[in-house]
């Protein structure tokens, strides 16, 4: 059997764990998004010769938003369900 101060110290590092995995999470996300926009951004400056090009860069632009803002809405719903498991 463990003893209570190692198992305090056992759920504390797994609270820390599921804290850092949320974070790399929420910079995974990021990291898409600004992919995203910059695809869009490159697609609109270089390479948009026609209509469609150009609303294809936009429409990248806007989806990478999208995805930025899904994932910090997600990070804080997750940060704020950790905090309330404490």
């Amino acid at each position: 059997m463990t003893a209570p101060a190692e198992s305090t110290v056992r759920d504390e590092l797994a609270k820390l764990r599921t804290e850092m995995a949320n974070e790399r999470t929420l910079l995974s996300y990021l990291r898409t998004a600004l992919m995203l926009v910059v695809t869009g951004a490159t697609v609109i400056k270089l390479i948009a010769e026609t209509l469609e090009l150009i609303t294809v860069g936009w429409v990248l632009i806007a989806f990478g938003f999208l995805v930025g803002g899904l994932g910090l809405r997600r990070y804080l719903r997750y940060k704020q369900l950790i905090r309330k498991a404490e």
